[in-house]
């Protein structure tokens, strides 16, 4: 939302491969008929994330709040008694509006260890035909350039706190005129200038928009191969409603798993553990920051970092008993004394959990999520998912085109349009990975394990 109380504002908020005429054939079996999909399109509208070794997705689903400025670090300690569990940070962008003294690196670590989800906010260049008068405006000529520059900054600026690859970062684009063809374009190719930077340095592309100012032109442009779409969308839409579907103008099937947030209550004052702050309210499932966790080596001897989740990986280098880890994300693995679960540390090597000072070494650790790799579904058509990695094993429901798959691993299973490779997704089903885009749709796509 504007900062100066403006009733009206709102607040900063693959690669489909080469197949130009596909056309998918009904399989055989009736068991086992495929989803008919659309003909694919050239790069656009799902572009690749080139995910770095060390990366991982981190998501969040609940309410949230966000402030113009970030609170100090006893202001989110006594938030702890309130129902958030996630806050947004505005950390970049030429018209971000309030100064931003707290938003430190030791910051970002002090607060996502008391279990504070992250969601990044950038305040870029604005429509030209919208937003405030003295805002710095996107040129309609150089939108594209415009809109790869704000994604480099935003990296710069997201490196400098420690937010980390795999991270969602939130483009804030206020309203504006939507009946102004050049201004409605130049927001478009800036918006998806945007995502495929993102997406080429291993970033989660995000867009907050007012649902009824400029929503909406995303939404209509979901399909086009003149856009990269972004993966996650928040709207602001103060109703009071929480719901994450049921937007008007946006298909429910649209940005459809884990892709949605809502801010749906504007400025006003809340006060919780004695602390009172001036908040946005929001609810989200989407994407959000990832960061690392500090740990240290429990083990007497030197500890093998591996290559991937267990011991049958090469080891990469060791660590000494007692120094510090950076752990990014957990995953299951070989077991090793009273645990399977497996530590994915920032350069992207694994270390045993059992030997690490997490507060389980039996299970999972909180506040570390999985290690997930979402990618989009490139055919429009969706895609069907299985209970196993081949077209033999039952459907599991489908996954809409656009929606991310969640990828944790990838195995050998039956071939599907010139691959056997298949993505395991994080609620246990499969999907072929022709249809998801990643890296390559014919082998294997680090850093994303093996299953």
């Amino acid at each position: 939302m504007f900062r100066t109380r403006l009733t009206i504002g709102v607040r900063g908020i693959g690669r489909i491969r080469s197949r130009l005429s596909l056309l998918v054939a009904a399989v055989t079996s009736t068991a086992l008929t495929l989803v008919v999909l659309a003909p694919r399109a050239s790069a656009e509208p799902a572009t690749p994330i080139g995910y770095p070794p060390g990366a991982t997705a981190t998501r969040y689903s609940g309410l949230a709040f966000d402030a113009c400025t970030a609170p100090t670090l006893a202001a989110m300690k006594a938030w702890s008694a309130s129902p958030y569990r996630a806050v947004g940070i505005y950390f970049g962008g030429v018209n971000r509006t309030c100064a931003q003294p707290q938003l430190t690196a030791s910051w970002v670590t002090e607060v996502t260890k008391l279990g504070w989800r992250l969601l990044p906010i950038y305040k870029g260049l604005q429509p030209p035909c919208g937003a405030r008068p003295q805002d710095a405006k996107i040129t309609p000529a150089g939108a594209a350039a415009e809109g790869k520059a704000a994604a480099t900054d935003a990296i710069a600026k997201a490196k400098a706190l420690g937010l980390l690859p795999g991270s969602a970062f939130y483009n804030d684009i206020e309203p504006y005129s939507r009946t102004d063809t050049t201004c409605r374009t130049a927001v478009l190719k800036y918006l998806s200038a945007w995502t495929k930077e993102l997406h080429a340095r291993g970033y989660v592309s995000g867009v907050y928009m007012n649902l009824n100012l400029g929503a909406k032109d995303l939404s209509d442009v979901y399909n086009s191969t003149a856009y990269a779409r972004p993966d996650a969308l928040w709207i602001a839409r103060y109703d009071g409603s929480s719901s994450l579907t049921g937007w008007a103008n946006i298909a429910n099937s649209k940005w459809a798993v884990h892709q949605r947030a809502k801010q749906y209550t504007n400025s006003h004052d809340e006060t919780y553990g004695g602390v009172k702050i001036n908040i946005d309210n929001d609810r989200l499932d989407a994407p959000v920051a990832t960061v690392a966790y500090t740990y240290k080596v429990t083990s007497s001897t030197a500890l093998s970092a591996r290559s991937g989740p267990s011991t049958s990986y090469g080891v990469v280098r060791s660590l000494a008993p007692g120094s510090p880890v950076k752990a990014v994300c957990q995953a299951p693995g070989s077991k090793v004394g009273t645990t399977s679960v497996w530590d994915k540390l920032s350069d992207g090597t694994y270390v045993s959990d059992y030997y690490v000072s997490t507060p389980s070494n039996t299970g999972y650790s909180a506040p570390l999520p999985r290690c997930t790799y979402p990618y989009q579904v490139t055919a429009a058509g969706g895609v069907n998912q299985r209970t196993g990695p081949g077209t033999s094993y039952a459907t599991a429901g489908t996954l809409p085109g656009g929606a991310l798959a969640w990828v944790v691993c990838q195995a050998s299973g039956s071939a599907v349009s010139g691959t056997k490779v298949w993505d395991k997704l994080d609620t246990g089903r499969w999907v072929s990975d022709y249809y998801v885009s990643n890296a390559s749709n014919t082998t294997y796509s680090k850093p994303v394990p093996r299953c």
